[in-house]
């Protein structure tokens, strides 16, 4: 198991959707592929929903670059 898993599943544990957040975009950032990015973009972005965290509009942004979130109107 990796460090990041390690620390997803402690999170998980927890409840901590501030750590989650942030976890799962490290992850997004690590993902080898794009639908693997967006896999785990999209559970950082609701869970940055969750939280009321700011960073929840960049990871709106970036999940609609890549065409898996609709642009802000």
């Amino acid at each position: 198991m990796s460090d990041l898993d390690a620390r997803l599943l402690a999170a998980h544990a927890t409840g901590d959707r501030v750590a989650l957040a942030a976890l799962y975009e490290e992850a997004a950032d690590a993902a080898g592929d794009e639908d693997a990015c967006g896999f785990y973009l999209t559970h950082a972005y609701v869970y940055a929903l969750e939280a009321g965290l700011p960073q929840a509009d960049r990871l709106r942004e970036r999940l609609a670059a890549m065409g898996r979130e609709t642009p802000e109107v």
